[in-house]
């Protein structure tokens, strides 16, 4: 029987004693148009690609990147994707079009709304299933992860699954999910806002991004969803974002969800450990993104077997 438990971790350091390759491990291919349809977007709808060398046919993490769905940047998460290529993963680093965000900057004043974000994510998903022969990783081993506004985003590509069916794909696909220090409940996160600064920034960022109405925040929402979860789950939170992880997991207790781990990071805070996981040469946060990711990819590669007789 499948467990669910929660690591609470305080003042453990990334230290790791797994052997970290050279950089010959791996092979980059930066800027790869992944969608070219009317509404195409030539700085965002490209992805890249970091693929482990020597390995026959790795799992491949999509991984989405920070940024408040408004200033999302790709390159930004390389670090972590050659990292992660390090140990046998293949990883696309996603972009996907870009909301307003004039509360940060006044110059980034034009975009989309969701869902248009998650309409590229499984667009992105398509591309990459429909192109695993070209670059060698397995179509049956495909995870999503993302951080902060990427976090959300991986949960919901998985949880509301109309967005891959749009694609001809089922969310059935994803092997597993790992959200990162994200926010997965927009009403919850519109009223917090409004509490530690101000309503008016609250309606701006989140405005922006999905609209104001209680309908529009229920769609963006992967808790809204939570019924139809049924893929694997590794839940991560740190300070900042440990409210709302921890609000979902008690969600998804409540439905006694039992394909889930999570970890709270209270030694850092958000920045901090975005930095931790794409900069520290060794980092068990990010290990345990890698056994998630062979664990159940083992797992998938034994179902196969089991029921293609090989």
């Amino acid at each position: 029987m499948k467990k669910l438990f929660t690591i609470s971790l305080i003042l453990i350091c990334c230290r790791s004693h797994a052997q970290v390759n050279d950089i010959n491990s791996y092979a980059v291919i930066n800027d790869v148009q992944y969608y070219n349809g009317a509404d195409y977007d030539t700085a965002n709808h490209k992805l890249n690609l970091v693929i482990p060398k020597g390995v026959e046919q790795p799992p491949l993490l999509v991984w989405i990147g920070g940024g408040a769905w408004s200033y999302v940047n790709r390159n930004m998460e390389m670090d972590i994707a050659k990292k992660l290529a390090e140990k046998g993963i293949a990883v696309a680093s996603v972009s996907h079009r870009l909301s307003p965000a004039t509360w940060k900057d006044p110059l980034l004043n034009t975009g989309i709304k969701h869902p248009e974000h998650i309409k590229d994510v499984s667009r992105a998903i398509s591309f990459l299933y429909k192109n695993h022969v070209k670059y060698g990783y397995s179509e049956n081993k495909i995870f999503v992860g993302g951080f902060s506004s990427g976090a959300h985003l991986a949960a919901l590509i998985v949880m509301d699954g109309q967005f891959l069916k749009e694609v001809g794909l089922s969310k059935e696909l994803i092997k597993g999910v790992f959200p990162v220090a994200g926010t997965y409940d927009i009403a919850h996160y519109h009223k917090v806002l409004s509490e530690g600064n101000s309503k008016a920034f609250a309606d701006n960022h989140v405005g922006s991004v999905f609209g104001l109405s209680a309908k529009e925040f229920e769609k963006g929402s992967p808790s809204s969803f939570i019924d139809s979860l049924s893929t694997p789950m590794l839940l991560i939170s740190e300070t900042n974002t440990f409210k709302y992880t921890n609000l979902f997991e008690d969600k998804l207790r409540e439905i006694n969800y039992k394909d889930l781990e999570v970890l709270h990071i209270h030694r850092l805070g958000h920045g901090a450990l975005w930095r931790e996981l794409s900069n520290s040469p060794q980092c068990v946060y990010r290990d345990l993104m890698v056994v998630f990711i062979k664990r159940h990819a083992d797992t998938e590669a034994k179902k196969i077997i089991k029921q293609t007789g090989l």
